[in-house]
């Protein structure tokens, strides 16, 4: 039998108090005391017409205040008509129903007295005389209004109900007017942050460099044994998903040192001088801390080099905040012990005095995962989803170059929904086939009406494209081609290139034929082209002009590069090069356009009957696969040398 005390463990449940209840609670206990007198709309009467309502055997009682001098009269009930006129016409649920004022000389056992001895017994008015001796009701009267005020601007300008909480570092702090300069920053809680490096999946020399860090704070003389100095500061360079911010997170959840964390975008507010008072704020509690570690996520929307905020002032607030980043991480105090990391993917914005030695020692380059790295990183994702037993982790591994960590969480993910909407008991290959189709090419357009004429011609572009990437050498292997619509796309040709690092001439010019295929076929089918060929020719066009311009590439431009990987330039408008220049370059992409068209053209027309038998296939099937290209085209074309197999990578590519 299981120990079911040792699943049941008491959870602690820690109740903050809200001041907002409460403050609500007075004032709706204000509002109902100041409207409970609503129906007593006591008037004023004269001694005169007191009389003779007594006389008359029209008043019930009198309830007269002899240090006030004031008297309230209450009307008998069947007399109360008598008087509607003098309370617009209707007759008063509430009593008193009349008050009149006398003077010290009055007196009004004698006036009352002398009344009601002439009086009937029956008319005879109930008098009732005393002194007032609620001396708070006025007091009260007078500090109602002033407690309220109080109470709504300490309620909105200074946040207690945010102080009451219990936050911890200076995140309870936020809020409230006078508390807009302090950080929000947030400390880490060691028993709050699960994550750890053993959850981080490749990454390797990233995730190397950033555990050395932590172990500079947990082993500092180990370094300092030596004469060394303890890095200042770390910056996570890569693109979007591939696990900066959980790096991050891993540093948090292994360090024994406190660890803050804020935003970039925190810092920058619209009221002038914040940002540079949060900085202040933020290494100040670092420093009571130290030693410990800031973490800063997406810094380029502080770090922005300055001068090239475009619309903004010499005084702009980010780069006051910037420059007081600047000051606090290497300026003429000394912040020992505390460790700056921060992340972006931008970092050719940053300004040049953020990067320098002293401030961000270290750069640590976060790139997309390789192959093994992404196999790794799908065993992670995968647990807790039931997968098929003979499911090849490897397989899809290899079917997923260019994706980051996020992007294999997302596949990951999708894949388990695209099985339990087909009712499967497991999540098989398949599925995640689905799930990367669906992600990179888009939901699956099953309502898309395409018109029979399109659909032939659709099926032409993508044998176009299979049958030159097929047989060139170094283009790019196929996987699948398909007409289904995703996204945009009327149809796709999905492939499996190889990860380079480097491109040579050859390389490039059999992938741009590759993506002129489409376009060439439609022009020897039809006669003349269609706009499906828009994103094919916008990425020809990309790559011809960087052969020539970047790369150096062009005989008649020769061995130059007009390419600024720096970004010195910003906003500089003016070419580096001169209009007779950019007239050779625009010739030179012309010819070199031409020749690929020339020979892609060849390539298809010299295998015209495999093509067009391909272009029947896919009508037939909608998706076909590299062994239905190899039946009929023969085995994929390979570079001299090259053992004839494909590459275990894969990429898309859509029209």
């Amino acid at each position: 039998m299981p120990n079911n005390n040792s699943k049941s463990k008491k959870k602690t449940i820690k109740v903050r108090m809200n001041f907002s209840w409460l403050y609500l609670i007075l004032i709706l206990g204000i509002i109902w005391m100041l409207f409970n007198q609503q129906g007593s709309n006591p008037q004023k009467v004269e001694w005169d017409e007191v009389k003779t309502m007594m006389q008359a055997g029209d008043v019930k009682d009198i309830h007269f205040i002899r240090n006030d001098f004031k008297g309230e009269i209450t009307v008998k009930p069947d007399r109360l008509s008598k008087y509607a006129d003098k309370f617009g016409g209707h007759v008063p649920s509430k009593s008193p129903h009349f008050f009149f004022w006398v003077s010290e000389s009055f007196n009004a056992e004698k006036e009352f007295g002398t009344i009601n001895d002439t009086l009937p017994q029956q008319d005879k008015v109930k008098i009732i005389m005393e002194n007032d001796n609620k001396i708070w009701t006025g007091v009260l009267e007078w500090l109602i209004l002033p407690i309220i005020l109080i109470l709504m601007w300490v309620w909105m300008f200074r946040g207690f109900s945010q102080k009451m909480g219990n936050g911890s570092g200076s995140g309870s702090m936020g809020g409230g007017i006078f508390n807009v300069g302090k950080s929000t920053g947030k400390l880490a809680d060691k028993t709050q942050v699960k994550v750890t490096f053993k959850d981080v999946a490749g990454l390797y020399g990233a995730k190397d460099e950033i555990m050395e860090v932590v172990d500079f704070l947990k082993n500092p003389k180990k370094y300092t044994a030596l004469g060394g100095k303890i890095p200042k500061g770390a910056l996570l360079v890569g693109p979007p998903g591939t696990g900066k911010t959980l790096l991050a997170k891993a540093v948090a959840g292994e360090a024994n040192v406190p660890f803050f964390s804020i935003s970039g975008s925190d810092f920058v507010e619209m009221f002038v001088g914040v940002g540079a008072s949060r900085v202040r704020d933020l290494f100040r509690q670092a420093k009571e801390k130290a030693p410990c570690i800031v973490f800063i996520d997406e810094i380029d929307a502080v770090g922005r080099a300055r001068g090239k905020n475009v619309g903004f002032s010499s005084n702009d607030e980010r780069e006051n905040t910037l420059n007081q980043l600047l000051t606090e991480m290497d300026g003429f105090d000394t912040n020992s012990g505390v460790i700056i990391l921060a992340a972006t993917n931008r970092a050719d914005i940053l300004d040049k005095a953020l990067l320098r030695a002293g401030r961000f020692d270290r750069q640590i380059h976060v790139d997309l995962p390789e192959l093994k790295e992404r196999e790794e990183i799908f065993k992670v994702h995968m647990k807790g989803l039931k997968i098929a037993k003979d499911f090849d982790v490897d397989f899809m591994a290899k079917h997923t170059p260019g994706f980051s960590g996020a992007d294999i969480a997302n596949v990951c993910n999708e894949a388990a929904l695209t099985a339990a909407r087909k009712n499967k008991q497991e999540i098989d290959r398949q599925d995640f086939l689905d799930a990367v189709d669906r992600i990179v090419g888009g939901l699956e357009r099953k309502s898309a009406i395409i018109t029979p004429e399109e659909k032939r011609s659709i099926a032409h572009h993508e044998a176009g494209h299979a049958t030159v990437s097929w047989l060139l050498p170094y283009a790019n292997p196929l996987f699948k081609v398909t007409l289904i619509p995703r996204g945009q796309a009327l149809g796709a040709a999905w492939y499996l290139p190889e990860e380079r690092k480097i491109w040579t001439r050859n390389q490039m010019i059999d992938e741009m034929c590759s993506l002129l295929g489409g376009r060439v076929a439609e022009e020897i089918v039809n006669g003349e082209p269609s706009t499906g060929a828009q994103n094919d020719l916008e990425k020809l066009t990309q790559m011809a002009y960087s052969m020539v311009q970047y790369y150096g590439m062009s005989d008649k431009v020769g061995a130059l590069s007009f390419y600024d990987s720096t970004g010195a330039k910003g906003y500089d408008l003016t070419k580096p090069y001169s209009e007779k220049t950019a007239e050779i370059m625009d010739k030179e992409v012309k010819d070199l356009v031409g020749k690929i068209h020339e020979m892609t053209y060849k390539i298809i027309m010299d295998h015209k009957e495999g093509f067009l038998q391909m272009a029947a296939l896919l009508l037939e099937k909608e998706v076909i696969f590299a062994d239905d290209v190899e039946k009929i085209l023969g085995p994929k074309v390979k570079p001299k040398g090259i053992a004839a197999e494909i590459p275990a990578e894969g990429d898309t590519k859509t029209n």
